[in-house]
């Protein structure tokens, strides 16, 4: 039903909900007439709620502001759930009626007397609710992490283009410097045999033979240069790694 004395503003109560701390919402009461009009408020759960102001007299077409303070609640609601309400009440006061003319009575319903009644109920929110994120935020947030993955991709897919040209080099190198080996080791032992046979030293040819292969299975001078090129091919290679 529409009122015709007050305007009551909002149409319901919102009361942000947290634990262990008051909250507070306001009403607004605006007097419609060119009358003087007297207003109460009610609550359903008065020791739940303290109303600021409960009760007073609206002058003509002037407003005024009432407030609504929750008591800090002890346990989390899930659901936010709640049945109170609240009721504002008005009447037509006198001409240049006070707070002194405020009485019980105004409220008494009687013949000729318009009584009436607006209701509101109270709905909980959350305390602090997330705040929307807007799209071009989101694509601004997005963009670094898509450059970041084609960083990461890219050093990835030079990683392995190091890694294969490094075993191919490592195996091509030791197939060189093995054929190397093998074909020095082959010269060696037939110059070898080829003065033997050429002379009484057969003895003393055959020691130094046996040397020569001793000397075959031992640590490589091609060796240690095969370490030192890889190092260095490693190193030149590592420098594009870098992005």
């Amino acid at each position: 039903m529409s009122s015709t004395l007050l305007r009551v503003s909002p149409s319901e109560l919102k009361i942000p909900y947290e634990v262990k701390r008051q909250r507070s919402c306001c009403m607004q009461l605006m007097n419609k007439t060119d009358k003087y009009v007297a207003f109460k408020v009610k609550t359903t759960n008065p020791r739940k709620y303290s109303v600021r102001h409960t009760c007073g007299i609206l002058l003509p077409r002037s407003s005024c502001s009432v407030t609504v303070t929750m008591q800090a609640p002890k346990e989390m609601q899930l659901d936010y759930h709640c049945k109170d309400k609240f009721l504002v009440q008005s009447a037509v006061a006198r001409d240049g009626a006070t707070m002194r003319d405020f009485v019980p009575e105004l409220f008494t319903r009687a013949p000729g007397r318009l009584i009436e009644e607006f209701k509101l109920r109270v709905v909980y929110i959350a305390a602090n609710p997330p705040s929307p994120v807007p799209e071009e935020a989101e694509e601004e947030d997005a963009a670094p992490a898509l450059e970041e993955m084609g960083r990461e991709a890219k050093k990835s897919s030079v990683l392995d283009a190091v890694s294969d040209n490094i075993t191919l080099f490592c195996t091509t190198t030791e197939s060189s410097i093995m054929h190397f080996i093998v074909y020095s080791f082959v010269s060696q032992e037939s110059r070898l045999r080829s003065v033997a046979n050429s002379g009484p030293m057969l003895s003393c040819t055959e020691e130094l033979l046996s040397e020569a292969r001793s000397s075959q299975q031992g640590f490589s001078v091609m060796f240690v240069l095969f370490v030192f090129m890889s190092s260095v091919f490693i190193g030149h290679l590592m420098k594009h790694i870098k992005v």
